[in-house]
């Protein structure tokens, strides 16, 4: 299913997208110039290094426990949270167990 024919449809994120062994997966449900939604599987020890972003980014956990680290300082977020991350600020995400997330970024 391709992301424009996920338009006016109820959605069930945990479903859409499936852990891998040793792995991060991916999946974009919208790409566009104002911004992007990617759902995102992490398996154990997985993580996205430190980088920063010229937009405000969030994140909602979907399963799981994230270790989210914005500016130095750690966060645990869970399943049913979300975090902003502001942007130019240093952020990285670790999976210290499997956890899902949606990736929220606006552009505008």
């Amino acid at each position: 299913m391709s992301a424009t024919d996920l338009t006016a449809l109820p959605l069930t994120l945990n479903d859409m997208i499936a852990y891998q062994d040793g792995s991060v997966v991916s999946r974009t449900l919208v790409d566009k110039k104002v911004g992007t939604l990617t759902l995102f599987a992490f398996d154990a020890g997985q993580g996205l290094s430190e980088h920063t972003a010229p937009y405000d980014a969030t994140i909602q956990i979907l399963d799981g426990e994230a270790e989210v680290i914005i500016g130095g300082t750690s966060h645990a977020v869970k399943s049913g949270q979300l975090i902003i991350m502001p942007a130019n600020h240093p952020h990285a995400v670790r999976a210290n167990e499997r956890f899902k997330m949606l990736l929220i970024m606006i552009r505008a």
